[in-house]
């Protein structure tokens, strides 16, 4: 037997996650008690209803669900799947969590293809789903933005404006000198979503299911995005993966004053500008690390 263990990540998020297991996540109120933040409407269970959008007449609909929306907090929650979901890939479904309504549509862009983003609501005729992605007055609440934009701009020419990135509000909470690796969507969950033990254990149930079905490491295929009909295993996971979001973001938020705030969405933005760079790389250990500059900040 070898006196040394090899270790060994085969994703992103376990790099990440494997990083970030080495710093203390106790965090801080940064700045601004809770109290001063307007009080969320929270979507009463993950178990969230949703509509599988795989028709222009259905898209049509849904786009009228998706404007006029309060937007503080954010009501609209988003999140990608694909098979190797990247410019070098493709996207199988977007969803996107409504949380005064609690309703997930699953938009089914591997059917429909440029028409999931050119085609227009039916009261709202010159809104498109592409117009609200680009739109800097409906913020967007993402996790980890940046794999997603590079995939959207890259095949369809949308630039994501209005963007809330999650990743980066949960390492703004962390105390000053343990902002250098950032922490994956399964920590973060572990950590600090507000779950009951119940939520908790449907949680990792459903993702269970769906990861014994897409994960590679498992035996599965990330092909499986892309079969029709959608399984209701996969249909469950990616739904959970958007309604677990509002938790998230309403535990940040609480946490942040103005100037971190600030430099969340200044930082958002930037990272959509580097996923649009020719030479934007969305893999590798690299995308375990925070924002540089940030690290160096001593409040």
């Amino acid at each position: 037997m070898s006196s040394s263990a090899e270790i060994k990540v085969t994703s992103n998020e376990e790099v990440v996650d494997f990083l970030a297991s080495f710093l203390d996540r106790t965090t801080i109120k940064v700045g601004e008690p809770a109290a001063t933040k307007p009080k969320p409407l929270e979507s009463k269970s993950l178990e969230s209803k949703y509509t599988f959008v795989d028709t222009r007449e259905a898209l049509s609909d849904a786009i009228d669900g998706l404007v006029d929306l309060p937007s503080s907090p954010p009501s609209l929650y988003v999140d990608l799947e694909g098979n190797n979901l990247s410019r070098h890939g493709t996207i199988s479904i977007l969803q996107i969590h409504v949380r005064t309504t609690g309703h997930t549509y699953l938009i089914d862009v591997l059917t429909l293809g440029s028409l999931a983003f050119s085609t227009s609501g039916i009261l709202h005729a010159e809104t498109t789903l592409k117009s609200i992605l680009e739109s800097d007055q409906i913020p967007k609440v993402f996790f980890d933005v940046r794999n997603d934009s590079d995939a959207l701009y890259s095949h369809y020419n949308i630039s994501l404006s209005g963007i809330h990135d999650l990743q980066l509000m949960a390492l703004a909470t962390r105390n000053p000198g343990q902002r250098r690796v950032i922490s994956g969507l399964a920590r973060c969950i572990e950590k600090d979503a507000p779950l009951s033990h119940a939520e908790r254990s449907r949680l990792a149930a459903v993702k269970a299911k769906g990861s014994a079905l897409f994960s590679p490491e498992k035996g599965g295929s990330y092909a499986v995005f892309d079969a029709r009909p959608l399984s209701g295993e996969i249909a469950d996971y990616c739904v959970q993966d958007a309604a677990i979001l509002p938790r998230l973001w309403s535990h940040y938020d609480g946490q942040l004053s103005k100037v971190w705030d600030g430099r969340v969405r200044d930082m958002s933005r930037r990272r959509v500008k580097e996923s649009q760079s020719p030479t934007f790389n969305g893999k590798g250990q690299h995308m375990a690390l925070g924002p540089v500059e940030w690290a160096m900040l001593r409040k």
